[in-house]
C-alpha cells in the first residue's frame, strides 16, 4: 500500500480522499526540516501547502518519494529541479484558488478606499475621528489589472459589478478574450498613466520582477492606490514607501511581500498601507477544494499512474511514454523557443507534424508545446492546463498531420501568430533521440539547443562573425557552438549561438549597437 506524508495543516478531506482510494497517510503537520529528512525516505508521496520546503536536501533523503502534490498555486516551497532530477513528479492545484485571492483583492480595494482597518483601529481606541478618515468612492474609476488570467479575470468581473471601468495589461491576452470580458486592453505605461487602482496579478518571472519600481510610480496619477495580492518580488518595496511618503501613492494594499514570513518589514507601519499575512487563498471553501484536488491527483499517480497537473512531466500512459519522450523534449523545446521571442498577444498557434511523428498520439506533444510557449510569461503552466489557458485566451491551436514526402524522417514545426507578425520554428530528432532545430523564420538551420542560447536577427554583410566574436570575447564569454543560416545572399540572417553562462545586459547592448544586428534575444532552456 502507498504510504503518503501531509505535512502541512489541510483540510481532513485529504485524509479522508487517500483512505478511501486506498493509499496509507499520515498527517504530521509543523515538523522541523531535520524531522522531515529523517521520514521522508518512508513515504512514496508528499502532500504540502506553503510551510514545509520540499528542498534539495529533502529530496535526497527522499528515497522512495514518488509525488510531492502541492495544495496550491505557486510552488516556490518546492525545488522542482531538484524533484525531477530525483524523477519526483510535482503536481500542484492550479484553479482552486482563483475565487478566493480575486476576492482578496477586491476587500483591498475596498479597504483602500474608505481606510477601513485604520477607521476600525481608532474606533476600538474610542477615538471617534469620523473627519479624519475622509475616503474615496471606487464606482466610475479606472482599475488598472496587470495579468488578466484567471483570477485577474474574476477580480475584472467584480470590479464591473462596483461599477468600475477596468483597464489591463497583458501581453498574452487577446484583443477578443478582452471584449468577451469586457475590458480595454492597454500597454503598461497608458495603465499607469490612467488608472486610479492598480491591481496585480501576474506571476513572478524575470519579466514581471519588480515591475512596480520608482520609474512605474512617477508614470502612475497622483494618488493612485495599488494592491498586490499575486507574488511579492513585483513591487520594488522601498521605491512603494517613498512613493507612499510622497503622496505620489495614496495607499497600498499587500497580501505578499519579498520576504516572507514578513515580520519586519520597510512599509510596516505606515498609515496609508494595509497589511495582509498572505492570506489570498485562505478560506474555508478553497481549502478544501485544493485539498480534496492534490489528494485525488496523488491518489491517481500511485494507485494507477495517471498524471494530471504535472509541472515536471508529462501526462501520458505508460505504454506510450517510452514512444513519445524524445518527442516530448523536442516538442517543449519548439514551445520555449517560440514563447521567449514572442512579445506581443499571441493569437493563434499552428503545430504541424510530418513523418514518424504523424503516426504517434500527438495531443500530449501538442499540449507539451503550448506548455513551453505561455511558460516564459505565465505561472504554472503545465501539459495538462495549458490547453485550457489557450482556450481561456482566445488563442486559436490548430494541429495538423502531414501524410507526404519530407527532408526528415520525423518533423513538427510550430507557427505561432501574434497582433504584429508570424513566427516559425521546426525540429526534428537526430538519431531517434536527439532534438535538432531545423528550420526559423523559414530560414534553414542546424542546431542543438544548449542552457543558454543568443538569438541574433542580422544583415547578411561581411563581418559581421567577426565583431560580434570580438564583441563576446572582450566581455569574455565562451561561445560553445554557433550556427547561421540565411534567406539569400545580402539579406535577413540569423545567428543561433550557445554560449558559457549568462550574459550581463551591457553585453546585450554592446551587440545591439553593432551595425548589422536588428535583434538579440537572450533564450535559456
Amino acid at each position: 500500500m502507498p504510504r503518503v506524508l501531509i505535512s502541512d495543516k489541510m483540510s481532513p478531506l485529504a485524509a479522508e480522499i487517500f483512505e478511501s482510494r486506498g493509499v496509507d497517510v499520515d498527517v504530521k503537520p509543523g515538523m522541523t526540516p531535520e524531522e522531515l529528512i529523517a521520514c521522508i525516505g518512508e513515504y512514496d508521496g508528499l502532500a504540502v501547502r506553503s510551510a514545509t520546503k520540499a528542498t534539495a536536501e529533502v529530496l535526497a533523503a527522499a528515497s522512495n518519494l514518488k509525488v510531492i502534490g502541492r495544495a496550491g498555486i505557486g510552488v516556490d516551497n518546492i525545488d522542482v529541479a531538484a524533484a525531477t532530477t530525483a524523477g519526483v513528479c510535482v503536481m500542484n492545484t492550479p484553479f482552486g484558488n482563483s475565487i478566493t485571492t480575486a476576492e482578496h483583492a477586491i476587500a483591498m480595494i475596498m479597504s483602500l478606499s474608505r481606510q477601513i482597518p485604520h477607521a476600525n483601529a481608532s474606533t476600538h481606541a474610542g477615538k471617534w475621528e469620523k473627519s479624519r478618515f475622509m475616503g474615496v468612492e471606487i464606482m466610475g474609476k479606472i482599475l488598472g489589472i496587470i495579468g488578466c488570467g484567471n483570477i485577474g479575470a474574476v477580480v475584472a468581473d467584480r470590479a464591473q459589478g462596483l461599477k468600475m471601468r477596468v483597464i489591463a495589461y497583458d501581453p498574452y491576452l487577446s484583443p477578443e478574450r478582452a471584449s468577451e470580458l469586457g475590458i480595454e486592453k492597454v500597454e503598461l505605461d497608458d495603465l499607469f498613466a490612467r488608472a486610479d487602482f492598480i491591481s496585480l496579478h501576474t506571476p513572478l518571472t524575470d519579466a514581471t520582477r519588480d515591475i512596480i519600481n520608482a520609474d512605474a510610480i512617477a508614470k502612475m496619477k497622483p494618488g493612485v492606490r495599488i494592491v498586490n495580492c499575486a507574488r511579492g518580488g513585483l513591487i520594488v518595496e522601498e521605491d512603494l514607501k517613498a512613493g507612499l511618503e510622497s503622496g505620489q501613492v495614496a495607499a497600498a494594499g499587500l497580501d505578499v511581500f519579498a520576504q516572507e514570513p514578513a515580520r519586519d518589514n520597510t512599509l510596516f507601519g505606515m498609515d496609508n498601507v494595509v497589511a495582509t499575512p498572505h492570506l489570498g487563498a485562505s478560506t474555508t471553501e478553497a481549502q478544501e477544494k485544493v485539498a480534496l484536488q492534490v489528494a485525488e491527483q496523488m491518489a491517481d499517480y500511485l494507485i494507477s499512474g495517471a498524471v494530471t497537473n504535472a509541472l515536471n512531466m508529462p501526462s501520458v500512459t505508460a505504454e506510450e511514454a517510452p514512444r513519445l519522450q524524445p518527442y516530448l523534449k523536442l516538442a517543449e523545446q519548439l514551445g520555449s523557443f517560440a514563447g521567449q521571442l514572442t512579445e506581443t498577444g499571441l493569437e493563434g498557434v499552428i503545430i504541424e507534424y510530418e513523418g514518424h511523428v504523424a503516426e504517434l498520439n500527438t495531443r500530449p506533444l501538442t499540449a507539451i508545446v503550448l506548455q513551453g510557449l505561455l511558460s516564459p510569461l505565465m505561472e504554472s503552466v503545465n501539459m495538462v492546463n495549458a490547453p485550457v489557458i489557450a482556450k481561456e485566451r482566445d488563442i486559436d491551436v490548430s494541429e495538423v498531420k502531414h501524410d507526404r514526402a519530407s527532408a526528415y524522417q520525423t518533423l513538427i514545426k510550430l507557427t505561432v501568430r501574434t497582433e504584429k507578425q508570424s513566427r516559425s520554428v521546426a525540429g526534428t530528432l537526430f538519431a531517434g533521440a536527439h532534438p535538432r532545430i531545423v528550420e526559423i523564420k523559414d530560414i534553414p538551420m542546424d542546431a542543438e539547443l544548449g542552457p543558454n542560447m543568443l538569438f541574433i536577427t542580422n544583415k547578411d554583410k561581411p563581418g559581421f562573425i567577426g565583431s560580434l566574436g570580438t564583441t563576446l570575447g572582450d566581455a569574455e564569454i565562451n561561445i560553445a557552438t554557433f550556427h547561421l543560416g540565411r534567406a539569400q545572399a545580402g539579406g535577413d540572417a540569423i545567428a543561433l549561438i550557445e554560449i558559457d553562462g549568462s550574459p550581463a545586459q551591457e553585453v546585450i547592448d554592446d551587440i545591439c549597437k553593432l551595425e548589422q544586428v536588428v535583434q538579440v534575444k537572450v533564450l535559456t532552456f
